[in-house]
């Protein structure tokens, strides 16, 4: 966890410490890694991969003034791209809004269609009485895409123009991939791009802390309430 922040760093060394024997708070936790410049920066992120200027029906956004409260209630998708030597490659992602866990997920060099296909039918077994949430993406309006999710009767539910906040945790999970696992890095090709995708998503959902979770990982979360 390299870009673990404080508070959960503090709850992933607790028994280190009490072998220890040491008594660590949070602020002196925080003075320490200041002292010897560990404390990390966030990035900004600076390309856009949504293009909403297209033909496709856009849906409303049907999650506004809906309780989550259990797991494969609400799926949020979105886009992101992932740099190498010789151009971008785009990575899909489905993730449980619930549990905050990845749970269908595709690395492409095309923003074409066919990746959020391949990130969805990963995901697709665990489909049942839910709603698809994303951007109003060419991908994620195409009829093939929205002819899948029909097919599921999974309901459809898209962000408003120009309301990029209402697909903010499919967002915030692209930018603690890209921060806290390395992803913003640019890559000598797409295979190396893939294995490190796919580490980096493993320790996201099975090692990372959330705060939103009580610091609990993502795959605790989906499998006690799924």
């Amino acid at each position: 966890m390299p870009k673990e922040g404080v508070r959960k760093l503090k709850i992933s060394l607790k028994n280190d410490f009490d072998n220890a024997d040491l008594k660590v708070g949070r602020d002196t936790l925080f003075n320490i890694l200041r002292k010897h410049n560990m404390l990390i920066s966030r990035k900004k992120p600076s390309y856009r991969t949504t293009n909403s200027f297209h033909r496709f029906y856009k849906h409303k956004n049907i999650i506004k003034d809906v309780l989550v409260n259990r797991p494969n209630q609400v799926w949020v998708s979105d886009i992101t791209y992932i740099r190498t030597v010789k151009g971008f490659c785009y990575l899909a992602l489905i993730t449980d809004m619930y549990s905050r866990k990845i749970i269908g997920y595709d690395l492409s060099d095309s923003l074409e269609l066919i990746g959020c296909v391949r990130a969805l039918k990963k995901a697709l077994y665990q489909a049942k009485n839910l709603i698809h949430h994303s951007d109003r993406g060419i991908q994620y309006c195409s009829n093939q895409y929205t002819q899948i999710l029909n097919r599921k009767k999974i309901g459809i539910s898209m962000t408003q123009e120009n309301y990029c906040y209402e697909n903010a945790m499919a967002e915030r999970v692209n930018g603690i991939l890209k921060d806290e696992f390395y992803l913003d890095q640019t890559f000598d090709n797409v295979a190396h791009a893939k294995r490190a995708t796919k580490n980096a998503i493993n320790l996201y959902n099975q090692i990372r802390l959330h705060l939103s979770l009580d610091f609990k990982t993502p795959n605790m979360v989906y499998k006690l309430s799924a």
